[in-house]
């Protein structure tokens, strides 16, 4: 029994009658759970947490420490991508048994035989992974195609119905995720930049830039099929271009494109509210080449890039008050993340127009990449426990105000900001001095926003 009602994907003969054990327990891992029982696998599960645990007994699994009561039986072991299993002793005990290491979206990859015929297209890179994700998905739907998100974002991939004929499942994979996946063979796979991160678990650049090219080597099928693959490739990045190079000499794929067009013939970049500065503008043309191949018409997907809603907290736009742009970047929290909101509004006739709250638990002296677009900022509205050190930093570059609070920062910026300008949250630094993460700070900017919208209405 699955024990509660809700949607899963149904995995059928793909796991019917196996044994898997499932090690961590959040949405991803209980939707895997709820999925395997109710496609008659036998699930056994585990986390720490007393309470994840209790969930998933709920749902029919059997509560086990795998590492205590052994792998022997078992057909696979879905971890989380949250598990490093470069340290990890279940992944080592796993490894020395023969016992697979996988992930939900690998289960997603091995019941696709069996389901009503549809296209997956795989996303993922450093920077930009999420926003291509869901402009992707908006501009199919804006297209009228059946399309479903999920993988890093939104619902897990197990927790959604199996779509109809013509569907396509757009997914956002991080190089968590791809390690445990083995044989997901994307229709359209795109990697949209690649620097240095997570390098404490690959221990190298080249180790987690290969990592990230498995996505295009799992792009394999048949011969007939090659020409039925498409391979996205972000081309200002020196280190993404050199994976499409190997990727490209492999012949694993139909077609491997280095992205150069412009994607200024679907529109002006100022018309979407949603896609500013230069890195957008990169994220709009991944998403437009994906759109194309998969048939959205043109006319769509100009409509689509106009509508997109953007990403919670990441250069959201709130909305507008008496010609006045308001932006909500909170999942900015360093210097590095800020600085290209900070490049997306520059200028106008010479004018610096953007009214910037900054501000919170700073994880560096100073403001890093930021410092040479202070000419983008009219005014800084310094906040949270940084304040001080922002100012010192700022002083006699920009007009500064120490304002302490969100409240007093909006009420201040929305004084000050004339017709044309953009009142910006991005931080550049971590928000835990004043609220309990930065999505709680995102959503008090925005109610403090709406209400002053609410209170020009009256």
């Amino acid at each position: 029994m699955s024990g509660s009602g809700e949607q899963y994907f149904p995995l059928g003969a793909s796991v019917a009658g196996r044994r898997f054990a499932v090690y961590g327990l959040a949405r991803s891992g209980l939707a895997t759970v709820r999925a395997l029982v109710a496609s008659g696998a036998t699930v056994s599960a585990w986390d720490n947490k007393p309470e994840a645990r209790d969930a998933a007994a709920a749902l029919g699994a059997a509560i086990v420490d795998p590492q205590s009561d052994g792998l022997g039986g078992l057909d696979g072991i879905v971890m989380s991508p949250g598990v490093p299993i470069n340290r990890h002793p279940l992944a080592a005990m796993a490894r020395e048994q023969g016992v697979p290491l996988i992930s939900d979206i690998e289960l997603f990859a091995r019941a696709r035989r069996q389901l009503p015929a549809h296209k997956v297209v795989g996303i993922t890179g450093t920077n930009g992974k999420s926003t291509v994700t869901a402009l992707i998905h908006h501009l199919l739907v804006t297209g009228g195609k059946i399309a479903a998100m999920g993988g890093n974002i939104g619902i897990p991939i197990l927790a959604q119905p199996s779509l109809p004929v013509g569907g396509i499942h757009v997914l956002e994979l991080s190089s968590y995720q791809i390690d445990l996946t083995h044989s997901l063979d994307c229709d359209v796979a795109i990697l949209t930049n690649i620097t240095p991160d997570h390098l404490d678990r690959y221990g190298s650049f080249e180790a987690y830039s290969a990592s990230k090219a498995r996505l295009f080597a799992m792009q394999n099928a048949d011969a007939r099929a090659r020409a039925e693959r498409f391979a996205i490739f972000g081309a200002d990045d020196a280190e993404a271009v050199q994976v499409a190079a190997i990727v490209s000499d492999s012949d694993l794929i139909g077609e491997a494109m280095l992205l150069t067009a412009e994607a200024e013939t679907f529109g002006r970049q100022a018309d979407w509210p949603s896609l500013q500065g230069p890195h957008n503008a990169r994220n709009a043309a991944v998403a437009i080449s994906a759109a194309l191949w998969l048939g959205v018409d043109p006319a769509a997907i100009k409509r689509g890039l106009h509508s997109f809603k953007g990403l919670p907290h990441r250069l959201e736009h709130v909305t507008d008050i008496d010609g006045v742009t308001y932006v909500n970047d909170s999942k900015a929290t360093n210097a590095a993340s800020a600085a290209p909101a900070l490049a997306a509004y520059p200028p106008q006739g010479g004018t610096p127009r953007i009214h910037w709250i900054v501000g919170g638990l700073a994880k560096d002296e100073g403001i890093g990449e930021c410092a040479p677009l202070l000419g983008h900022v009219a005014r800084a509205y310094l906040i949270g426990e940084a304040a001080p050190m922002l100012a010192r930093t700022m002083e006699g570059k920009v007009p500064l105000l120490d304002s302490g609070t969100m409240e007093m920062a909006v009420a201040s910026a929305h004084s000050h900001a004339q017709p044309g300008d953009v009142v910006l949250l991005s931080p550049a630094a971590a928000s835990f001095d004043q609220f309990r993460d930065f999505e709680h700070r995102g959503d008090v900017f925005r109610q403090l926003v709406l209400a002053l919208k609410g209170a020009n209405r009256t």
